[in-house]
């Protein structure tokens, strides 16, 4: 059994990654973290997420517990995901991140610390959309600059990032496609007279609304024609399988930055 911790273990993905742990046959919960002050502290993680008794109690600091894990799970937010990234390098600990909204200092640091362990970073743990990830690059060369490319994406309310990392994913995996800068082509919103669309433009268009877990849709658009590549997320299980797949195999790795694509084997 590989034992895995679980940090921001009070939240949506969180509840969701304790219960599947409880019902697995080749992993186990060790270990549940959250921030802080938080008002879930000292209390089972199981009764926590809803699926009954784990005898594992969320506390509020990882390297309290890191020795009794062989890997870390972490869907919590971009300071609290870095901090206890640095916790889980200078233990030599695995870990799987699927939290989103890292700025770019954000990222150099995460990227800098993931090389000194076993770590898999994928802002989207679903076995599907990681499939997307790869068809859309080949489409996207294949139809070439008379297509339009645009994203779109739609999470419930209470989602803090926008775009979804996800959609930023996608983005930079199609201007890689076609040989075009992200930073320079991609428009975010669009309002008022603008004119004519820009030859080369990538749109990153974002809807939050009630409970919707996470739509994305790619679409090509051409001349008397339009393609459209959408995958829609109907539980939050999804991202959550996929975060326990990763755990299964990160562990086996040696030192080094992974993503979903390696896990599935899409390289």
């Amino acid at each position: 059994m590989i034992k895995v911790i679980v940090a921001g273990a009070a939240g949506r993905m969180g509840g969701r990654l304790v219960s599947l742990l409880k019902d697995s046959a080749a992993l186990t919960l060790a270990g549940a973290v959250e921030s802080k002050g938080h008002m879930s502290i000292g209390e089972d993680a199981g009764e926590i997420a809803g699926c009954g008794q784990t005898g594992i109690p969320i506390g509020d600091d990882l390297s309290a517990v890191i020795d009794r894990g062989e890997a870390v799970i972490d869907f919590s937010t971009p300071g609290a995901t870095l901090d206890h990234l640095r916790v889980a390098a200078q233990h030599r600990r695995a870990m799987v991140i699927g939290t989103t909204g890292f700025a770019s200092r954000e990222l150099e640091e995460l990227r800098a610390l993931a090389r000194q362990i076993p770590c898999v970073f994928s802002p989207n743990m679903s076995v599907g959309v990681n499939v997307i990830f790869k068809v859309i690059a080949e489409m996207a060369k294949t139809l070439g600059d008379e297509y339009d490319l645009e994203v779109i994406e739609a999470h419930h309310r209470l989602k803090k990032d926008a775009p979804s990392g996800t959609a930023l994913k996608i983005a930079e995996i199609l201007a890689r496609a076609v040989n075009r800068d992200l930073e320079q082509v991609g428009v975010y919103a669009r309002k008022g007279l603008v004119g004519e669309r820009k030859r080369g433009e990538i749109g990153i268009q974002t809807i939050r609304a009630g409970d919707i877990v996470g739509d994305h849709t790619v679409l090509f658009g051409g001349m008397g024609e339009r393609i459209e590549v959408t995958h829609r997320v109907q539980s939050r299980d999804t991202f959550a399988r996929g975060a326990l797949r990763a755990a299964r195999w990160v562990v086996k790795q040696p030192p080094g930055l992974y993503d979903m694509m390696d896990v599935l084997g899409l390289r």
